[in-house]
């Protein structure tokens, strides 16, 4: 057994697997496609759920892959110790209804023995107990002696998930000796120790479970297996863990080497290094797929793990942003085996960068907030207001204050803190309507054997079609669907675009002899089905009617001049500001482009006329849009620009606007660029953390825009008697300097008011040491007029506090304002302000000349104003 590289042994796994008829396929996107029941791919066959039970046919009956994975549930863990990770990658051949048991039990033997070279004696198969089958193979046919089998139950060596395919594992360990061992007399296979490790378990897909524990064997087995890469790199390099194996280590070294610290020195330090390797691998790794930092779903993950490594990377005493350096060890690693990481580089550094550096900017003034929550607390629990406030303003992840808390012997109230969480979700939650028509979910509907729909879109807007089947209201299969109901229609083929890279479906008519059917809306199944749903206007559609489908023209080519605009925004956005710029999510309909993308400055206006005139250009030059089908190879060699997240096929289709844009996209286009008529942009906006939305408006629809536009400053320049609407900036300042003027002499009006009233409404309530202490209260009065009155009174030897209310709300205001000699004695308005505004169940602050407080409770404000005179005379020297 020689020592054997990670990058090497995953090379040598999936090509002795190609050697044996498998297809190999490249690792899946960490994003599930079409898959809500996870929210990172955590597994090897997690992205193949629907190849196992039937729902898509795989490309091949054998496939290989090694698939990046992440599990998050022991985040806190990582670090702490070398066991605990959050990214992997998971070696895996898969058989689809092909071979089983033999096979899968020759190849694992063969590529352990003759390929890796591990001494037979060094390994050990468990098996189901039950599964005789599996026991004789391995014995009698892969020659593994029977004192290196074991018989383990249920929970260890059967694999379901409730009802659904199942069936018995068996297991291949290695035997590291008996000094990586507890020394126990009953340490064997199976023990917890680290002697024994488990590397590669193969699923035998044999049965179909029916939910209440019936088994019945399956017509087809399947086999699923899974080795670990990192772990199977740790037996073929002898190191005790993961952190040791040469590409992980390769990056230690470098986070290790920018802190000054070495690994091994200390067990401190050590925690901080193995939690910046970890993260930063997840984190490259998760952007090259296209997830963005955010504060729900996979991006809060992303956001977790970048947050907690650059927390770490401080307890090591690196002050400046150094994530961003990490990862292109990880890329330098990693690159060859998954491709995206180079052609996203400056993508993946530039969003790690930005996000280090806006943590950066709160981390110092959060852990100062933490330090005087932590003082002021009973020692034992951080209440969960305070670590809602540093999730909500500073970006303090949870788990991070939780890591933080636990450090210091306490522990969160995370009861109160989710209560806090889910409050806020619920005001910020716009109300969602869900449809009722659950029975035309297309994932739901049961369409027999259908065939796929031959789509005509591409070439045409209507073709002759024939109806396969009608589907009434309720999901169920119509025999006919008469006149005024709704229904939904599959033909054998179509023009309707079914809705896609977010390019909103067709809509028109299907007419046939007898029947005219208004399509409102057409949805693809997952098996290529396309359905139109709408509404029958005239007499009765049956199953079998021959019919002529035909879109709405004029909205299509709408349609179409929207969405070539929108590949050719992003080709004048990559151009203008770099390739950080990604497509991150669209919306191509009749009306306008909604354009989203990764960017971290708002688009000046300079900008955003710059890239209008680039794309008007292209659209002026006419140039041809040639879309034709390719091998993703040869799209990726012309430099094809290709989706975050999305699942390509062998065969892609590629859209080459002149050569100024070459996309992967299966929508409808312009043939030539001229067809556009016009671009422009209408908005500009942040709609997310390092995300930008674009609104543009083409052809009729830019002209109704600058019409309407036009009209509006027309209409404008007679209210404001301008001459003419190039007259209007001119008349438009000099309204604004005649405002600024008038608001001046109202404030000056508003403060002379202030200072007569002022007189009457302070009165002085304490003396001590030559500091005079008064109170005021306005009545009803807010901030800024409480701050006018005190402006008017205060004076050097002087402490006054006044309050003001709001009837309507009930809530009140306090200002405090002490003057020099005041303060040098002693006095805080900040503390005084604080403790007055206690009383009326609020909350405030500030510096110890002047502050602001408010209240809850205005019926409290005699009450407070009473305190004050206790309170400040206790504060003077």
């Amino acid at each position: 057994m020689e020592w054997t590289s990670l990058n090497e042994l995953r090379e040598k796994y999936l090509s002795f697997f190609e050697s044996k008829g498998h297809l190999r396929l490249p690792s899946f996107s960490l994003v599930p496609q079409n898959d809500k029941s996870l929210l990172l791919i955590n597994a090897g066959m997690a992205p193949m759920k629907k190849y196992f039970t039937g729902e898509q046919t795989p490309p091949r009956k054998r496939v290989t892959t090694c698939q990046k994975c992440i599990r998050t549930p022991d985040i806190e863990r990582v670090g702490k110790t070398a066991r605990h990770g959050t990214f992997f990658e998971m070696l895996g051949n898969f058989s689809f209804g092909d071979y089983f048991k033999e096979d899968a039990t020759t190849w694992a033997w063969e590529f352990c023995i003759d390929v890796l070279k591990m001494p037979a004696d060094k390994l050990y198969v468990s098996v189901y107990e039950d599964d005789d089958e599996a026991f004789d193979i391995w014995t009698k046919r892969r020659g593994v002696k029977e004192d290196h089998m074991v018989r383990l139950g249920k929970e260890d060596n059967f694999w379901e998930h409730g009802a659904g395919p199942c069936g018995p594992c068996s297991e291949i360990y290695f035997d590291r000796g008996p000094e990586k061992g507890c020394g126990k007399p009953t340490c064997k296979v199976g023990c917890d120790c680290d002697r024994y490790v488990e590397f590669w378990n193969l699923v035998f897909t044999q049965f179909e479970n029916d939910g209440n524990g019936n088994y019945t064997r399956l017509a087809n087995p399947n086999i699923d297996t899974g080795m670990g890469l990192e772990r199977l790199a740790c037996i073929m390099q002898g190191v005790d863990n993961l952190f040791e194996v040469d590409t992980i280590r390769n990056i230690m070294n470098h986070g290790s080497g920018i802190a000054g610290v070495h690994y091994n020195e200390s067990e401190k330090t050590d925690v901080s290094l193995r939690v910046i390797t970890d993260h930063i691998r997840s984190t490259v790794m998760m952007i090259s797929d296209g997830v963005l930092p955010s504060n729900e779903g996979r991006g809060y993950v992303l956001r977790r793990l970048l947050r907690r490594a650059a927390r770490h990377g401080r307890l090591l005493g690196i002050e400046d942003t150094f994530l961003c350096k990490v990862a292109e060890t990880v890329i330098k690693e990693s690159g060859s085996a998954y491709p995206a990481l180079i052609e996203k580089h400056d993508y993946i550094i530039k969003i790690i960068t930005v996000e280090e550096e806006n943590f950066a900017r709160t981390i110092d003034q959060g852990l100062s907030l933490l330090e005087n929550m932590i003082a002021a607390s009973d020692g034992k629990t951080l209440s969960g207001e305070d670590a809602f406030k540093l999730s909500d303003t500073f970006g303090f992840p949870i788990d991070l204050t939780r890591e933080i808390i636990e450090e210091r012997g306490m522990e969160v109230d995370e009861e109160k803190y989710d209560e806090l969480v889910l409050i806020q979700k619920q005001t910020a939650r716009s109300a969602r309507k869900v449809g009722s028509a659950e029975g035309w979910r297309s994932d739901a509907l049961d369409l027999g054997e259908i065939p796929e729909t031959v789509f005509t879109g591409y070439e045409g807007t209507a073709c002759a079609a024939s109806v396969l089947a009608v589907i009434a209201e309720d999901g169920s299969i119509a025999d006919s669907v008469p006149e005024n109901e709704s229904a939904l229609i599959v033909l054998d083929k179509t023009p309707f675009y079914p809705g896609g890279g977010g390019q909103v479906a067709d809509t028109g008519v299907i007419e046939g002899q007898g029947f005219t059917f208004s399509v409102s809306e057409t949805v693809k199944t997952p098996k290529n089905v396309i359905l139109h749903k709408g509404k029958v206007t005239s007499g009765a559609v049956s199953s079998g009617m021959a019919c002529d489908a035909k879109v709405n023209e004029e909205r299509r080519n709408a349609i179409r001049r929207n969405h070539t605009s929108a590949h050719l925004l992003q080709a004048a956005l990559r151009n203008a500001f770099g390739t950080h710029v990604e497509q991150a999510g669209q919306l191509v309909n009749e009306h306008v482009c909604r354009f989203d993308f990764t960017h971290f400055s708002p688009l000046s206006s300079d900008e955003i006329a710059e890239i209008e005139k680039n794309v008007n250009e292209v659209i002026l030059a006419a140039l041809p849009v040639n879309t034709v089908e390719t091998t993703i190879e040869e799209a990726k060699k012309r430099g094809a620009m290709a989706l975050f997240g999305e699942k390509y096929g062998d065969t892609v289709r590629m859209v080459d606007a002149g050569g100024y844009s070459v996309e992967l996209c299966g929508g409808t286009h312009v043939s030539n660029t001229g067809e556009i008529g016009m671009f422009k942009i209408i908005s500009e906006a942040s709609v997310a953390s390092g995300v930008r939305r674009v609104e543009v408006v083409t052809g009729l629809n830019a002209l109704s825009y600058l019409n309407n536009n036009l009209l509006n400053l027309h209409k404008t320049a007679a209210a404001l008697k301008c001459g003419s609407i190039e007259a209007l900036p001119e008349r438009a300042a000099a309204i604004q300097s005649e405002l600024k003027a008038k608001d001046k002499e109202l404030e000056k009006l508003k403060a002379e008011i202030a200072s007569a009233n002022a007189s009457r409404l302070i009165t002085k309530v304490a003396e001590k040491n030559g500091v005079t202490v008064y109170v005021a209260n306005a009545g009803e009065a807010d901030a800024g007029a409480l701050r006018t009155l005190l402006d008017g009174v205060k004076n050097d030897n002087s402490v006054i506090v006044a309050a003001g209310k709001n009837t309507e709300k009930g809530v009140c205001s306090f200002a405090c304002v002490a003057g020099k000699n005041a303060v040098a004695a002693g006095a805080h308005a900040g503390n005084i302000v604080r403790s007055v505004a206690a009383i009326a169940g609020g909350s405030g602050g500030g510096k110890p000349d002047s502050a602001m407080a408010g209240g809850k409770d205005a019926a409290k404000i005699g009450e407070a104003l009473d305190s004050v005179a206790g309170t400040v005379t206790a504060m003077l020297k």
